[in-house]
């Protein structure tokens, strides 16, 4: 099992964000404020689907799991809690959040099925929180014109999807989840994924007012399809979710490892690992 740590994040979110607060971009904050609106909802539902799902496992088993679940469900709670103050200032901004409301449902219909389906989503949605992280830790150019308190807010976010990444997955695995329903949720939560971030993100930009601009979908272009950019980087990753072998620990954790031992004095551990 993987050991995590349970951090708080020494940054004030009460002081108001700027309208375009990445670096002026108009797409990159579009974009990333669509993520945020997604997180408090959504960590919720990984938090519920991995107690729903350790609590189906015999005695053995659960033992084995329970401190990395408890530390993974303080690091997601931690997570919505900080967002949920990052999304109070898009609401002020007069952004509406869509997505949270998608998200509602979905978790509705969950809650009627086998709990190994609520798991492999979670795993399957932190498979793409991971390709996000890896990338962003990468290029923290994206985010360098932001203030610094946002920044940290994000990489430290990126650094710790990196370090629970495999945490669902291998509840999934104990639970009895074959190769082939995984990749069968997986194909429906990319669909879901990608269209719900998209359909925010349009939403966010045509509320700013920024929708017809050239200099949006410029900045677009480069965050997504550039010689850097997301989907054009991250493709390769999202592939590797398919293979009958894949494990989440074969993706590169060294960048959030380094953020995370580099900024402990902004991000000290609550609860450290055994």
């Amino acid at each position: 099992m993987s050991t995590l740590t349970v951090r708080r994040l020494l940054v004030d979110l009460k002081p108001p964000i700027a309208r375009h607060w990445c670096g002026g971009d108009a797409f990159a904050t579009a974009f990333f404020n669509a993520l945020s609106m997604s997180f408090p909802l959504g960590e919720q539902l990984f938090i519920d689907s991995v107690k729903i799902g350790i609590a189906t496992l015999p005695p053995a088993e659960r033992a084995r799991f329970e401190r990395e679940i408890q530390d993974f469900i303080g690091q997601e709670a931690t997570h919505r809690h900080l967002h949920t103050l990052f999304n109070q200032h898009l609401e002020r901004q007069g952004l509406v959040n869509r997505w949270e409301q998608r998200i509602r449902r979905r978790a509705q219909v969950l809650d009627t099925i086998d709990p190994r389906n609520r798991v492999a989503v979670t795993a399957a949605t932190e498979h793409f929180t991971a390709i996000f992280a890896e990338h962003l830790l990468a290029h923290p150019q994206v985010v360098t014109g932001a203030e610094p308190r946002l920044a940290r807010l994000w990489l430290w976010h990126c650094a710790e999807e990196s370090e629970h990444r495999s945490t669902a997955f291998d509840l999934y695995v104990a639970m009895g989840g074959n190769h082939a329903w995984r990749v069968r949720v997986f194909r429906i939560v990319s669909s879901q994924f990608v269209t719900d971030a998209l359909r925010q993100t349009l939403a966010n930009l045509w509320r700013d007012g920024t929708w017809w601009r050239p200099s949006t979908w410029a900045g677009g272009w480069r965050l997504l399809f550039g010689r850097q950019g997301l989907v054009r980087l991250g493709w390769p990753r999202w592939r590797e979710y398919l293979r009958e072998d894949f494990h989440p620990s074969q993706g590169d954790d060294r960048l959030a490892r380094r953020w995370l031992a580099d900024n402990a004095e902004w991000a000290p551990p609550v609860r450290a690992a055994a």
